[in-house]
């Protein structure tokens, strides 16, 4: 099943996600969120992005590598994940969400992280990624603490992207995939 997506404005996007219940089946909603990851050509999906508030995102960060990356992408589920520690040097991307369509920033994060998490089968996992891998996870990271992109823009550039992000939320864009609006 293909969920639609929550858009900017929805208070589910502002909440911190609960916890898991481990040994919970969770094989169906992880199938259906890469299906709506890859419908709407996303490299990530938070639960809170389907309407779910569960500690859970999907990514497959080999979508934004190209055949000259050493790095090589992976395509994963994580269940209940702590970052345990964000290193290395800090970079500027500039990232965009399905739940913000048409909105893109420049975002500094650190290159190298270390999550723990449980996989789809309930082992647990302690690992460490760098480069767009950690991009991606800390970005999905950030939708189940209740914190987007956009929230780490200040002062001008913040106030620049008013407009589009209340266009967002009134549904007055375009995609090629469904959404719910808060303000329609």
């Amino acid at each position: 099943m293909i969920y639609p997506i929550v858009a900017y404005g929805n208070p589910i996007l502002k909440k911190e996600a609960e916890e898991i219940t481990e040994g919970t089946d969770l094989s169906a909603l992880i199938n259906d969120m890469y299906a709506t990851m890859d419908h709407a050509n996303g490299v990530g999906l938070a639960a809170p992005q389907i309407n779910q508030s569960v500690r859970l995102f999907v990514i497959d960060s080999s979508l934004m590598l190209d055949e000259n990356d050493e790095e090589k992408g992976i395509r994963r589920a994580f269940i209940n994940p702590i970052i345990l520690d964000e290193y290395g040097d800090d970079y500027g991307f500039e990232e965009g969400c399905l739940s913000i369509p048409e909105v893109r920033a420049e975002i500094i994060r650190p290159d190298k992280l270390t999550i723990e998490y449980f996989d789809e089968n309930w082992n647990l996992k302690e690992e460490e990624f760098s480069g767009m891998t950690a991009r991606v996870i800390q970005h999905e990271y950030d939708h189940l603490e209740g914190i987007l992109f956009v929230d780490y823009l200040k002062g001008l550039k913040k106030r620049l992207i008013q407009s589009k992000l209340i266009d967002v939320s009134k549904g007055k864009i375009s995609t090629d995939y469904r959404m719910i609006y808060p303000l329609r």
